[in-house]
């Protein structure tokens, strides 16, 4: 088994003890009527588009989502928040030094042995969510699923959930598609950025991700016999029929969107091991980004 394969079947347990943490970390996590930035890199800044999402869907406060090297410096906002897995991706602690003494910071991290546990000014370690990989898998939804149970929107159904799609086998045909599209909506649109990226970093997919509504707007074009369309949430009203008169695959997700990602996730090392890669050697990359001088 591999380090991501190991990871990823860990979720459900990573996910009850964040819910269970998430009430001793209130203090660093934004408070209601906050308004909030949420930035990371990679994998990281597409769970900040989710959570940006789900805050302000829920009537918690404006709140944003960058890429932490696009950050506005020109906007004001009573705190930002940094997920990092490594605690020493540049981008991140660039910003975090530039935010100091002027903007309150939280970090959510992996390591407790990083520079940013001193450069943030407030710091959530899930240490049990580590992982040895260079794909993160368990990390980011573990992260995902604190802010969720800070918010109020976790239940123990989705960690049931996720157990269903770590045992149930994958739709028919689909590890031998060509390409794969995720679509998703309101706070989906970032699982399905993230599901596109594990596709590419583990099995190096043709992946394209979109807000679903959009993809009538031209990238149904791509779509055919051999193609995947794989939607996490609920989907607009006859996109399946016209995705299935294209000869493309449909796949609509039943289970709650964070457990259908662990679905994405397995397909990816699935199509990893169909063409012969290791998906703990993701071509080009590193665990953490660091940049030299």
């Amino acid at each position: 088994m591999t380090h991501v394969e190991d990871e990823l079947t860990s979720q459900p347990e990573c996910w009850t003890r964040a819910a269970v943490e998430a009430g001793r970390h209130g203090g660093a996590l934004p408070a209601p009527g906050e308004r909030v930035a949420i930035v990371g890199c990679g994998t990281s800044y597409f769970m900040a588009q989710a959570a940006a999402a789900l805050r302000e869907g829920a009537g918690q406060g404006e709140t944003d989502a960058f890429a932490a090297s696009e950050f506005p410096y020109g906007r004001s906002y009573d705190r930002v928040l940094a997920l990092t897995r490594s605690g020493t991706t540049t981008e991140v602690l660039e910003l975090l030094g530039q935010l100091r003494g002027r903007t309150r910071t939280t970090a959510v991290t992996a390591d407790p042995g990083t520079p940013v546990m001193t450069v943030a000014d407030d710091v959530v370690v899930l240490d049990f969510a580590d992982e040895r990989s260079v794909v993160q898998t368990r990390f980011a939804t573990t992260a995902l699923t604190l802010f969720r149970a800070h918010l109020g929107l976790h239940t123990d159904s989705v960690v049931a959930d996720a157990r269903t799609a770590l045992a149930g086998p994958l739709p028919e045909g689909l590890v031998d598609c060509a390409q794969f599209t995720f679509l998703g909506r309101g706070w989906t649109v970032g699982l399905a950025n993230e599901a596109g990226l594990k596709m590419r970093e583990a099995s190096l997919s043709w992946t394209e991700a979109y807000p679903a509504m959009e993809y009538r707007h031209g990238p149904i074009s791509i779509t055919t016999q051999g193609t995947a369309t794989w939607v996490l949430g609920e989907p607009p009203e006859g996109l399946a029929e016209q995705v299935r008169a294209t000869g493309g695959l449909w796949v609509a997700g039943a289970l709650d969107p964070l457990a259908e990602l662990v679905r994405v996730q397995r397909l990816a090392v699935a199509v990893a091991a169909a063409r012969g890669l290791d998906p703990d050697r993701p071509r080009h990359l590193t665990r953490s980004v660091i940049l030299a001088d």
